[in-house]
């Protein structure tokens, strides 16, 4: 019996001991709290139905069902003190679930809540989907094995109906930071205290004279101390971007909630205590413990053994065709997309680059598609294909080009058809740019940053593009932005600051100085494309093109040259200068300046970027030097000139397609 199957029967073992201790602690219970109805919040179910190509047991949809009904019977149970996960399926077929109440909620409550999530979750979601669904008392979600790591970061929020923060957001946001700081490492500390509820708070601060703030913290047991406080930070930092001015708001995420209020909604002394049944027997508890002890140990150790082998993996950069393939639903064959592109004809070419050419085609249910095809001269595009299909399948997001498909053979990538071309196709146009009013240029601006913060921070992994240009930013029907071309993207560890690389490559005037010198990239390196992108966008000249004066002044050092001497507007596209707010272009040239600075460290990161492009000019702070100056490339507080290296640079240059 395989390690799964041993987890399992323990886990039932488990399951069974814990029936017949419950029955004994219930058998001297006082009269119970009546039960309260559960406060919906929102439920996420994933969008892809089929699974698994080689499932040789009991069908994926049939083990959710079992899953539930474990999580539904063990609700019950006292002894699990608010949290119980477990598996069903074996041999490529397992489904991972578990339940969470919040920290302070009695028994008979959770109880309820976790019963009622199991009955609207199957309503919601269909049977052979993941899932995970709110309440404002518990959590539930179940997971299919194979697609852990597949699945987007799912969230939900709730806000209280009373504004009372509004009038003084600033000091607000300091209070209730320190606040929640403070409370998610209380959490953390809980974790190895003898606390009885692992990784939950609550805690409260004085406002004013008249107000105080209210938050509680908590994150599902079966996470690392690590994990933990990341998503804790992570909720804690989405309440400050979405906050309205609400009295109080909730953030709900896939390992971990966060709630403040201006009223104490939880019990006050709920982070030391049990549940008011389970003290009433605390003897009757420690006895069964006791009994049980030996069991739990066991099945603890085996489901750590397994997470941290699931983790390792999650880890490596080593993404093998094997790993893909066992999706069947990814796979094309080659006659299909053959027949899709007229036997990829001339007519139906949209453009080439070094990997191939790109196909327009249509397929048989009636959806057009974009097929990339390798070219048998291409030296990259093998490694390119490989990336793209090992990322890009385990990618989801409004902003970024989806992958629909591949076909081993001939080498194709199938993506969703996105109309409208790139980025540049429009921009660096004389006429077409006349399309891009400054509503639109906003709204790609924006679309593109909250790409890469989904590759930087919202996505199960941690993506560096590292080729970011407006030839890969593609444009949807209705001008949304969609990040494209991931053949040299990076996958790395989420609590990685930066890496090294022999293998530069990139198109020149996006790579940071850092990266094209030296071969470090990080999330910083993407984030000083983005903001030659930005200017360009609001120039509409191209950072290698564009020189201005005696001086061979580049696009970067002209706008920091007009920042400095406040002649802002002046940066700006002629097109635009009559018919946009001018503190919307003084703030946007700002926010660009301050993410091509020479100091990476000086750089913000993506999920500030969002934060800053809402903010008032005076709350902003003032850029350094960006990294170009007269057409040398050099690093801020260096002052040495790339000379011979930008030349062995430019010859590794992989510059993307250059029609769409």
């Amino acid at each position: 019996m395989n390690s799964m199957s041993s987890c399992l029967s323990l886990s039932l073992s488990l399951s069974l001991l814990c029936t017949l201790s419950s029955i004994l602690i219930n058998l001297g219970l006082c009269l119970a709290t009546p039960i309260s109805k559960s406060t919906f919040i929102d439920t996420y179910c994933t969008a892809t139905r089929l699974y698994y190509a080689n499932a040789t047991n009991i069908p994926v949809g049939a083990n959710a069902n079992l899953l539930l009904s474990y999580l539904s019977s063990n609700a019950s149970l006292s002894i699990n003190n608010g949290f119980y996960n477990s598996t069903a399926g074996q041999n490529g077929d397992e489904v991972y679930g578990l339940f969470l109440c919040r920290g302070d909620v009695e028994h008979n409550i959770c109880q309820n809540c976790v019963e009622a999530a199991v009955v609207k979750i199957k309503q919601l979601c269909a049977i052979n989907q993941q899932g995970i669904i709110w309440y404002e008392e518990c959590m539930l979600k179940y997971i299919y094995y194979h697609r852990v790591f597949n699945w987007p970061s799912p969230r939900a929020y709730r806000w209280e109906s009373r504004y009372i923060f509004s009038l003084n957001p600033n000091g607000f946001f300091q209070k209730l930071s320190n606040l929640m700081d403070s409370l998610a490492t209380l959490a953390i500390n809980n974790s190895v205290s003898s606390s009885r509820i692992k990784y939950f708070a609550t805690g409260e601060a004085n406002f004013t004279r008249f107000h105080k703030i209210y938050g509680l913290l908590q994150c599902t047991p079966d996470i690392t101390p690590s994990d933990c406080y990341s998503c804790l930070r992570n909720a804690i930092y989405q309440i400050s971007v979405v906050f309205n001015g609400s009295s109080g708001l909730s953030a709900y995420f896939l390992n971990c909630f966060a709630r403040y209020s201006d009223h104490p909604f939880y019990k006050l002394n709920s982070s030391a205590s049990a549940p008011s049944s389970i003290r009433k027997r605390k003897n009757s508890f420690w006895i069964i413990f006791i009994i049980a002890a030996p069991v739990v140990i066991t099945v603890i150790l085996f489901l750590i053994l397994f997470y941290f082998i699931q983790k390792t993996k999650q880890k490596s950069e080593d993404y093998d065709l094997d790993e893909i393939t066992s999706g069947d639903t990814l796979q094309y064959d080659f006659s299909t997309i053959k027949d899709a592109t007229d036997d990829f004809s001339d007519v139906n070419k949209l453009g080439a680059g070094g990997f191939g050419a790109v196909y327009k085609g249509r397929l048989s249910n009636g959806h057009e598609v974009a097929v990339k095809r390798l070219s048998r001269n291409s030296t990259q595009g093998e490694v390119e294909f490989e990336n793209e299909v090992a990322l890009v399948a385990k990618l989801q997001h409004r902003n970024l080009v989806r992958l629909l498909g591949f076909c081993l053979e001939g080498k194709l990538l199938i993506y969703e058809f996105v109309p409208n071309k790139s980025l540049d196709y429009f921009l660096f146009d004389s006429f077409k740019r006349a399309e891009l009013n400054w509503e639109r240029r906003c709204k790609i601006i924006e679309g593109i940053a909250r790409g890469l913060l989904y590759l930087h921070e919202d996505s199960q992994f941690k993506i560096i593009h590292r080729d970011l240009k407006p030839g890969n930013i593609l444009l949807d029907a209705k001008m949304n932005p969609k990040i494209s071309d991931f053949g040299l993207a990076k996958l790395v560890v989420m609590d990685q600051t930066r890496e090294n690389t022999k293998n530069i490559a990139g198109t020149i005037g996006y790579m940071a100085p850092e990266y094209a010198i030296k071969g470090r990239f990080s999330v910083k390196s993407d984030v000083y494309s983005f903001g030659v992108i930005l200017l360009e966008i609001l120039s509409a000249k191209r950072v290698n093109n564009f020189y201005r004066g005696e001086d061979s002044q580049n696009l970067l050092e002209y706008a920091w040259r007009l920042w400095q001497e406040g002649k802002g507007l002046e940066f700006l596209d002629p097109l635009l200068r009559d018919s946009c707010p001018t503190t919307e272009v003084m703030r946007c040239i700002l926010v660009g300046l301050l993410c091509v600075q020479g100091d990476a460290e000086c750089r913000p990161t993506m999920s500030s970027v969002i934060w800053m492009l809402k903010q008032t000019l005076d709350t902003l702070p003032q850029p350094g030097e960006p990294a170009v100056f007269m057409g040398r490339t050099r690093l801020q507080g260096n002052g040495t000139p790339l000379g011979s290296k930008v030349h062995s640079v430019i010859e590794v240059i992989l510059s993307g397609f250059s029609t769409r």
